[in-house]
């Protein structure tokens, strides 16, 4: 079937001229119905075809479409590929966690692409004038919908697809790998028999031989990478020698490095024939990669592919191994996922990985089936071949996954306390009887229905009621004598910043204690529960020592007490060793791998306890988080931190105008453009950076009519004032008195606001007031202004 005779108003917008068996049998049900629909088929076999017929459907009708990508890589993929429908006229516009929104843009979308924690993020906020975009939607496409099976992002999935349910109640399209229980996922979305599409192995353009491959392991992990290479190159060498290719997926961007480097060498001392260095043009072609390594590699046949790589690396490697000038390919999951790079042979050598946040782990299922559906070149192949490399022990667990697959199962019970809190904090739970209605828009509890046993089904609304019961008595939900149901304060706070439970206990009880200084602060959140995984690895343990040393102050918990530092695990003292040493910018080299993705999380936290204490601290506290927090990011000193909340100071600027006396954003307009200019700024550069500065608070205190002197046993009341001559800020203005606090307010500062004073002749022989203005918002050192009162 052409697709012209099919979809003629939207020919432009497919990259092929006629579908293949399994769309065109899938194409009148997505284009002719407003069914719900889920189609289960192997990798390769043309799925994405069946998004662009369901999305094509919604634009015909004049609606919006919303494509839910399983990773942020693949958003940035389809925004490239789906510049077909910008030329037919319609908008297609990526919403992801590392792009500025433009809500605009969003809301007049035609196509909207995102992952699940993106919408899961835009859902929860969908009343925000920000956010209402995400509920006028018409149409919704989840690819790779057998996510749900993840232990780390399947109850998002699940949770976002049933409140997109419950919110705007979209068409939905789910399409997936092969899975064993597809009529599990069409009994949640309600698709109809004639909309569940399961299409076989015989589906697949090219037919897929797997298998698994041992290998005995010693006690050195380096040289078990290489006894698992050698492994792979004894798979790959005979289909290579046919000018066949192959496709090896590893653990890490560093494994992809240097397994290709290792390749290079072994097929050299093998005489396997590959490599290009007689190809005059594509030497000259390769000589443009940015990566040296990949430019030494490149030409002997070998290369690799991770998310680091510049993208115009990334798509010279893709479309070199499409043209067969690359022979072995070493990657990354993320490749399984996204581009499609069939090989005639696939291999996973690694099937477990070092996750920073998670400690060493097993590669998913899905992930492992991914990879292995690259296997077969259409048009090449008749047969593509996939491999498995692992230790014997594991051996028999993955044949029978190759063998039957995987079931997909619910993982929101594991989290369900968090999802339960978060819906209730959106407010579109009410009472007891809306919290049963919501269960029963979860695919945990068509899973449990169909797999009563194995779930408990006859136990499943005691589990959740057990569970509401919970939240009301840490404190997150208010339950009244009518029992309505209302989320707290701190109840919200956890939804809006996607904290486990017990961090927002923990944050909160931080925000109980008299005193909160910067050691409290950084280890509250190295003991977050995000970080419960984190492991120390044996070469971690003396870099660790050396930033710690032997102190061991308390750190606290949920629950209000506290421990000492003397107890707590490894990877809790790696995560405090890390966001100490991030704030001088002095990380050892040690614990460097895993240094970026533990400061990003903990950048997360940080503003999330700097809201939980502006909330239940004051301002404070709120502020010595903030600082604490572009320390972190910036690893700059506390003399430095201010400078940072200067749009064009980044951490090198900072610490250069620290150490020539300018320490505030009011010192830099002081100074002027000429001292910035002396500083080694260039005019332009220095004009900005000053403009900048003033649109900052810059704070000063006069004290009024507060007297030098009291008579004993004399008060009068006094007034001081805190001026502000720059931008507005919310600030928190303290006045106290020999050390206790007399009065402390929080309020917008644009030009004045008034602090009473007392002053009292008293006992002591002098009074030491002190008006102390911090700025919970921004990292910048809070202003201490003090006055002497003699008692004469």
């Amino acid at each position: 079937m052409k697709v012209a005779d099919a979809v003629p108003e939207f020919a432009d917008a497919f990259d092929f001229e006629s579908f293949n068996r399994m769309q065109q049998e899938a194409l009148p049900v997505l284009v002719e119905t407003d069914h719900n629909v889920v189609a289960s088929a192997p990798t390769a076999s043309g799925k994405t075809a069946l998004a662009e017929l369901a999305i094509c459907r919604t634009l015909r009708d004049g609606g919006t479409a919303l494509f839910i990508a399983p990773m942020r890589a693949l958003t940035n993929e389809k925004e490239s590929e789906w510049e077909r429908f910008e030329e037919m006229g319609y908008s297609v516009y990526v919403v992801t966690g590392e792009r500025d929104l433009n809500p605009r843009r969003a809301r007049h979308a035609d196509v909207l692409v995102m992952t699940p924690e993106k919408v899961d993020s835009a859902t929860r906020k969908h009343d925000s004038r920000r956010y209402d975009f995400v509920t006028d939607v018409d149409c919704v496409v989840v690819d790779e919908v057998h996510l749900l099976d993840s232990e780390r992002r399947g109850g998002v999935l699940e949770v976002t697809v049933s409140r997109l349910r419950r919110l705007c109640d979209p068409r939905f399209v789910a399409l997936s790998a092969t899975m064993p229980n597809v009529e599990d996922v069409a009994g949640w979305l309600d698709a109809p028999p004639e909309a569940t599409f399961v299409f076989g192995d015989d589906y697949r353009p090219v037919d897929l031989q797997t298998g698994v491959k041992t290998y005995s392991h010693g006690e050195n992990t380096f040289a078990d990478k290489y006894r698992r290479l050698y492994r792979a190159l004894d798979l790959a060498e005979p289909h290579v020698r046919e000018d066949g290719q192959a496709l090896v997926f590893v653990a890490s961007r560093q494994d992809a490095v240097s397994a290709a480097a290792k390749t290079r060498d072994e097929l050299a001392e093998r005489d396997v024939p590959i490599g290009a260095r007689g190809d005059y043009d594509f030497h000259n072609e390769a000589s443009e990669l940015s990566d040296d390594r990949l430019h030494k590699a490149v030409l002997d046949g070998v290369a690799f592919h991770h998310a680091g790589l510049s993208k115009d690396d990334r798509d010279r490697i893709e479309a070199w191994f499409k043209e067969g000038k690359i022979d072995i390919l070493f990657s990354t999951s993320t490749l399984a996922w996204g581009v499609n790079l069939p090989a005639r042979c696939v291999i996973v050598r690694d099937t477990k990985y070092h996750d920073p946040l998670e400690g060493e782990v097993d590669i998913s299922p899905l992930d492992l089936l991914q990879m292995l559906g690259r296997a077969g070149r259409p048009g090449y192949d008749d047969v593509g071949y996939g491999w498995v490399v692992c230790d014997r022990a594991d051996a028999d667990r993955y044949r029978r996954l190759l063998r039957e697959g995987t079931e997909i199962e619910s993982h929101l019970a594991a989290d369900l306390d968090a999802h339960l809190n978060a819906e209730l904090a959106m407010g579109t739970i009410g009472d007891l009887d809306d919290v049963m209605d919501w269960l029963e828009t979860t695919y945990y509890y068509v899973r449990a229905a169909s797999e009563p046993d194995a779930y408990d089904f006859d136990g499943l609304r005691d589990r959740v009621r057990e569970t509401l019961e919970s939240l009301v008595d840490r404190g997150f939900v208010e339950m009244g004598s009518d029992l309505a149901i209302d989320s707290t304060p701190l109840g919200r706070l956890a939804s809006k910043y996607y904290l486990r439970l017990s961090t927002a206990e923990a944050f909160h009880a931080l925000a109980d204690r008299d005193r909160i200084d910067t050691d409290a602060v950084l280890e509250t959140v190295a003991a977050a529960a995000e970080f419960d995984s984190v492991s120390a690895r044996q070469s971690e343990a003396d870099a660790v020592d050396a930033v710690l040393g032997s102190e061991a102050p308390k750190v606290p918990r949920g629950d209000g007490e506290a421990v000492d530092r003397d107890h707590l695990d490894d990877g809790t003292r790696k995560v405090l060793a890390i966001l100490r040493a991030s704030t001088s910018d002095s990380v050892p080299a040690d614990l460097r791998s895993d240094a970026w993705i533990i400061r990003r999380n903990a950048l997360r936290l940080l503003a999330a306890l700097r809201e939980f204490l502006a909330r239940f601290a004051g301002a404070r506290a709120a502020n010595l988080a903030r600082r604490l927090e572009a320390r972190i990011e910036h690893g700059v000193s506390r003399d430095a931190v201010s400078l940072t909340a200067v749009d064009g100071v980044g951490a090198g600027r900072a610490r250069t105008l620290a150490t020539g006396g300018l320490s505030r954003p009011a010192d830099i307009v002081a100074a002027g453009t000429d001292e910035l200019e002396r500083a080694g700024l260039a005019a332009g550069v220095a004009e900005r950076v000053v403009e900048s500065a003033a649109d900052l608070p810059a704070v000063s205190v006069d004290w009024g009519d507060v007297p030098d002197a009291v008579a004993a046993g004399d008060s009068r009341m006094c007034e001081v004032r805190v001026r502000n001559e720059g931008g507005g800020a919310r600030v928190g203005v303290r006045v106290t008195v020999n050390g206790v606090e007399m009065h402390e307010k929080e309020t917008y500062l644009s030009d004045v606001t008034t602090a009473p004073v007392g002053v009292f002749g008293a006992d002591a022989d002098q009074l030491e007031f002190t008006v102390e203005v911090t700025f919970p918002d921004l990292p910048i050192r809070p202003l201490v202004a003090e006055q002497t009162v003699a008692v004469e």
